[in-house]
């Protein structure tokens, strides 16, 4: 049994197709395909608060080679889920009735509470000591997603327009800053320390970057170091000396300063990097729905 993860981030588009495995009582999944395309929605959403027509034409023709994909691989069951940039757009809901009719997927524009709700629903915690203190960080083009779990229970959660795009595009707002800032310091006061759990594409680039081994953790000091070598390079020297991608090369230094801001404030001295995002949330989603109605 197949089942797909549809995510319209403000940087890129995924498609996750992930095979379900059953193992008595145990679900989890494997992922099979994952399909991105860097249509960069923010760019309009943040500076407009329109989709243009062109990007909103090609975000239905993505969809269109999405639902094509999914009925290929004979997917049984899907989500799809826009965040940041289609919550701002004011175009939004038109767009997911033209992806409706087009490409016959429903969309669901999603809040940046649920957001961080399907995000920590990776259960990537569970992998790691349940006696210590976590905060999820999940860094996108749009905004940041922050959940704070102590001994595996969820104390903290709440979304902020902070995000790769916002900042190359100058629509990050110093108040936001400083309400991250104090929710943070706010939540993580009382604790004596506290261990990231960091998600999203650029959080994981930067541990392929950092050539970490055997699922270390990233620590804050080689986070910042890494960050000052990627900042003596040029855009055009991180595509062709590093070989980033294009639509990583810019957006991967605000993604850093996000990150190194969050583990400063939070004391944070070093961050897992389980390599899931929303769209391995989002299979966990179809999972527990899925299985639970069937008990």
């Amino acid at each position: 049994m197949r089942y797909a993860a549809i995510d319209i981030g403000s940087n890129a588009v995924r498609l996750l197709i992930a095979d379900i495995i059953e193992n008595n009582d145990s679900v989890s999944f494997k992922k099979n395909t994952l399909v991105r395309v860097p249509l960069r929605l923010g760019d309009d959403a943040f500076l407009q608060q329109f989709i243009s027509e062109r990007k909103a034409t090609d975000l239905v023709k993505t969809m269109i080679a999405f639902r094509n994909l999914m009925d290929v691989y004979k997917v049984f069951d899907y989500m799809a889920f826009a965040t940041s940039a289609m919550r701002e757009a004011k175009n939004g809901a038109d767009i997911v009735r033209t992806m409706k009719e087009q490409a016959d997927i429903d969309l669901e524009i999603v809040t940046g509470q649920k957001e961080a709700k399907i995000i920590y629903t990776n259960h990537a915690e569970q992998n790691i000591d349940k006696s210590k203190n976590y905060l999820y960080i999940d860094v996108g083009g749009g905004s940041t997603e922050l959940s704070l779990f102590t001994e595996g229970k969820l104390e903290a959660s709440r979304s902020f327009n902070i995000g790769t795009i916002r900042i190359l595009d100058n629509q990050d707002k110093e108040e936001t800053w400083n309400e991250m800032r104090d929710f943070i310091r706010d939540h993580t006061k009382h604790f004596k320390s506290i261990n990231g759990i960091g998600t999203g594409g650029n959080i994981n680039k930067l541990y392929r970057l950092s050539e970490e081994k055997n699922a270390a953790p990233l620590t804050f000091v080689k986070l910042k170091s890494l960050y000052s070598y990627l900042n003596s390079f040029s855009l055009k020297d991180r595509i062709n000396v590093l070989g980033l991608n294009q639509d990583r090369a810019d957006v991967i230094i605000p993604a850093c300063e996000i990150y190194l801001s969050v583990m400063k404030w939070a004391n944070i001295k070093a961050i897992y990097v389980p390599s899931v995002g929303l769209v391995d949330g989002i299979i966990q989603i179809l999972i527990e729905k899925n299985f639970s109605s069937n008990d």
